[in-house]
This record gives C-alpha cells, sequence and structure tokens, in this order.
C-alpha cells in the first residue's frame, strides 16, 4: 500500500469523465487500498481514483460513524487536522457507480474536496438516492441512500464525470472561492 499524490485545481485531469472498470484484477485492488490508505491520511471522508490521477470509475468513502458531533462535514474533506482517537472505520468502496432514482427533496450540505484544499461551499442535492455498483469482486449492488452519505456520494461520482463541488455554485460565488484558494496558496 502507498499513499498516493492528491491532484489539486486547477490540474486539467480534475475535468476527465472516468472510465467504466471492466478488469477487476490485482492492481484494481492496489488502487483501491492506496486510495484509502491516502484518504484516511488526508484526512477524508470520500476520494475519487481521479484525485489521485487515475481516470477510473472507483470510489472510496468511509464517514466514520464514530466522530459525532462533528460539524456537518464536507464531502472530501472534514477540516480537522488534530487527531483524536481512532474511530470506527467503515471502508466502502463503488465501482461503476450509477444514480437510478434522485429525491424531488433536496438537502444543502456544506462541502469541501481535498482537490479544493480549504474551501468550503453549501451545495444543494437530492436528499435520497437509489444508486448501483460493483464492489471489488465485480458483484452488483443496489441501494436506497440517505443523508451524508447520499451528499457523499453524489459529490464523489461528480469527479467521474469531471465536475468539482464549486462547479454547482453561482459564478460568482466559484470566482470568490477561487480567489481565496489563490490567496491561501499565496500564504502558505
Amino acid at each position: 500500500m502507498a499513499i498516493r499524490e492528491i491532484i489539486e485545481i486547477p490540474d486539467p485531469r480534475l475535468k476527465v469523465v472516468s472510465d467504466v472498470v471492466t478488469v477487476f484484477d490485482d492492481s484494481l485492488k492496489t488502487l483501491v487500498a492506496d486510495m484509502f490508505e491516502t484518504m484516511y491520511d488526508a484526512p477524508g471522508i470520500g476520494l475519487a481514483a481521479i484525485q489521485v490521477g487515475v481516470p477510473l470509475r472507483v470510489l472510496v468513502i468511509d464517514l466514520q460513524p464514530d466522530d459525532e458531533g462533528a460539524e456537518p462535514v464536507a464531502c472530501d474533506h472534514d477540516g480537522h487536522h488534530h487527531h483524536h482517537q481512532p474511530t470506527k472505520r467503515e471502508p466502502r468502496v463503488f465501482i461503476n457507480p450509477e444514480l437510478i432514482d434522485p429525491s424531488e427533496e433536496h438537502a444543502v450540505y456544506n462541502e469541501g474536496c481535498l482537490s479544493v484544499p480549504e474551501i468550503y461551499a453549501e451545495v444543494e442535492r437530492p436528499a435520497r438516492i437509489r444508486a448501483r455498483w460493483q464492489d471489488i469482486e465485480g458483484k452488483q449492488h443496489e441501494e436506497t441512500i440517505d443523508g451524508l452519505l447520499a451528499t457523499c456520494l453524489q459529490h464523489e461520482m461528480d469527479h467521474l464525470e469531471g465536475v468539482l463541488f464549486i462547479d454547482h455554485l453561482s459564478r460568482l460565488k466559484r470566482q470568490m472561492a477561487l480567489k481565496k484558494l489563490q490567496k491561501l496558496r499565496q500564504a502558505a
């Protein structure tokens, strides 16, 4: 296992549409293991393969549910840099995920992204979705998902289409976010 470099905007690879996974082999298992290691190290709660430069339809998510009392968190990123007692891990892998039935009802979460560091913004998405995906062995799953997992899964699925959470914002809000990011980078 290895920690891979997370690419950040404006890296053009973040705009790439990822390819369908057709081969479920050891190299896929290695990619997923590396993605989890990279995500936990960041630390984040979700990561798409393209964020480590691999244009495949592979997502890893772990909401680590014991971390109660934290403010509503961002999809890839929870803003906490201190290491607290280990939370219960619930790693989930979504390969070739599809959205089948998004609810009319929407939910708003303050999202962030490991590829857009230190920037948070409220994004509105369907509150409940039916999703279909394959696991690491290639087996099909289908499930109705709501809450933070629904938000996070949709956020990560956007990466597969080359879409970032800031692309959902109005042009003005997006420009403000990008300016802020520029300032943060200059200060670093």
